[in-house]
This record gives C-alpha cells, sequence and structure tokens, in this order.
C-alpha cells in the first residue's frame, strides 16, 4: 500500500470502524465525535474488560453510550486477570532484577489484556458481517504525554492486515486539548464517570504504574479490598507497582496530601467559568458515591 486512504475513502469501502472504550473521558468524547461522522453502520463499540482491576461503572458507562447511540457493543475478556499475569511474571522472572509488575517498556497488560483480546473479537465480527476493511479507532491525546503527541492519526496495522482484509489504526481526538474533552462530553448531555468528579485525573486500572498520586489514593478509598491484594504483592515480592518506585502506601499518603489540599474537587468549567456539571464539585471529605 503506497499511499493511505484519507477517513473520507475509508468511509466510502465501507470500512468496520471500530471504537475501543475503556469509559474514560477520551473514549465518551471520541465516541460522541464518530457518532457524528461515520454511518452507524460502521461502527462498533467495543471494551476490554479488566476485571477486578478496573473502575466499578467503566464497562456500563461505555455499553450505555453505545447502547443510547443504537451501536453494537462486545466486550472483549482475557483468558486472564492482571494480577494472574503479575502473580506469574513472578514465578518465572529470570532475574531479582526484573519486576513482576508491567512498566512503560513492558507493557504486557495492554498487549495481553487489552489489544490482544480487542482484536481477537473484532477479527470474528468483521468476518461474520463481512467487512474486508477495519479501522481501530483509539481516544489517545497528544496533550497527554511527548511520547503520544509523537504518535501518527493514521496508520496500518500490521498484525491486523492480511490478505483480504486491510486493518488500521485511527487516532480521531488525537489533536483535542482536555478542555475541549470535557466540553464535548458536556455539550452531548452526558455526564464522565465519577472518579473523575472525586479528584481523579484518568481512568485506566484503578492502580496502574502510570497514575498519580491522587489517582491511586481514590482508588485505595473506593476498592480498599483491590487495594490490599496490590499492596501485599508488593510486600511479598518486593517489587512496586508504579513507575516512581514509590510504595503504593506512600503513593496514597501522597496522593491524600494532594486531595485534600483541594478547597474542592476539580469540576471542568465552560468558557464562561461555570461548571459543567453542577454538582460536580464536591467538598473534600464528602466524595460521591461511586459504583459499587
Amino acid at each position: 500500500m503506497d499511499e493511505l486512504p484519507t477517513i473520507q475513502q475509508l468511509i466510502e469501502r465501507n470500512a468496520l470502524f471500530v471504537v475501543s472504550h475503556s469509559g474514560g473521558k477520551d473514549s465518551q468524547a471520541m465516541l460522541i465525535k464518530l457518532i457524528d461522522r461515520i454511518p452507524p453502520a460502521q461502527l462498533l463499540v467495543i471494551h476490554a474488560s479488566l476485571g477486578e482491576s478496573e473502575w466499578h461503572g467503566a464497562l456500563e458507562l461505555a455499553k450505555e453510550q453505545a447502547e443510547v447511540a443504537g451501536l453494537p457493543f462486545l466486550v472483549a475478556r482475557a483468558p486472564k486477570t492482571f494480577l494472574q499475569m503479575v502473580e506469574r511474571r513472578y514465578e518465572v522472572r529470570p532475574g531479582p532484577n526484573s519486576s513482576c509488575w508491567p512498566g512503560a517498556k513492558s507493557r504486557q497488560c495492554t498487549s495481553d489484556l487489552k489489544r490482544g483480546p480487542i482484536e481477537r473479537e473484532v477479527r470474528r465480527y468483521a468476518k461474520d458481517k463481512l467487512f474486508s476493511t477495519v479501522v481501530s479507532c483509539m481516544g489517545m491525546r497528544a496533550a497527554e504525554s511527548p511520547a503520544r503527541a509523537k504518535r501518527i492519526a493514521l496508520t496500518i496495522n500490521k498484525r491486523g492486515t492480511v490478505r483480504g482484509r486491510d486493518w488500521f489504526e485511527w487516532l480521531p481526538i488525537h489533536d483535542m486539548t482536555t478542555a475541549a474533552v470535557w466540553r464535548t462530553i458536556a455539550a452531548a448531555g452526558q455526564v464522565p464517570h465519577p472518579a473523575y468528579l472525586s479528584g481523579s485525573s484518568r481512568l485506566s486500572c484503578v492502580f496502574c504504574f502510570f497514575a498519580g498520586p491522587r489517582d491511586i489514593a481514590n482508588g485505595a478509598r473506593y476498592r480498599p479490598e483491590l487495594y490490599k491484594q496490590y499492596r501485599d504483592i508488593e510486600q511479598r515480592t518486593g517489587y512496586t507497582l508504579h513507575q516512581s518506585r514509590r510504595p503504593l502506601d506512600e503513593m496514597v499518603r501522597l496522593g491524600n496530601e494532594q486531595l485534600e489540599s483541594l478547597v474542592s474537587y476539580p469540576n471542568p468549567v465552560d468558557d464562561d467559568g461555570q461548571p459543567l456539571w453542577h454538582g460536580g464539585v464536591f467538598a473534600v471529605g464528602r466524595p460521591p458515591l461511586l459504583p459499587a
């Protein structure tokens, strides 16, 4: 393939546009934008379930957004959980300097728990529905990190491209700012996952090696039973989850200090400085009740 097609050309080729929806704000805004651009018969929404390791309500938010729009929705599940993967990595690690936790250079959680299961379900769906072109849509944005800023908006998925099937990867909101993401969600009359409105900045796994202290502190607050499992693995193995190499207990302490220093939890505002979600500002010590 000498030259990449345009998105309009892919639409005209009757490509299947697969929206990977984590339940987070970027996925939510991306789907809102795609509904306005892609014919509904060419859209599929898919969620990679992380089981016990994902925020309660994330799958339900993705499913509801898809169903309200009248779009098909699939859940992709890996045969193992995140913690099972960590335990296995500890058993087979090549030496004492090899952590059992995934990290920026070894993102086995992405490949094994998200990308692999999603691509398996998409292959099955595309074959059943007779789609010969697939476009995987992901909500990565340039503003998130220098690495993501370098990403190209449209590329070929070489793993998925075979004889009789072309597969592309597209970042539809790559150039969107965080403020624009919030405003897109509000303008559509939707509300983001409550974890954001309780002080979290991201919605990946409840405990992620990329997460900030506030995110991890909120995870410990709302999922104490899961926090104990992660903490126990850290103490038993001697390896820390977070890329900073700080133990979870320290991350929680730092996060609680940051949350307590806020007069209120952040609530995105419109151009006039008015809250986008009234009731989305919560006094410290009285966070919203997240889905159980």
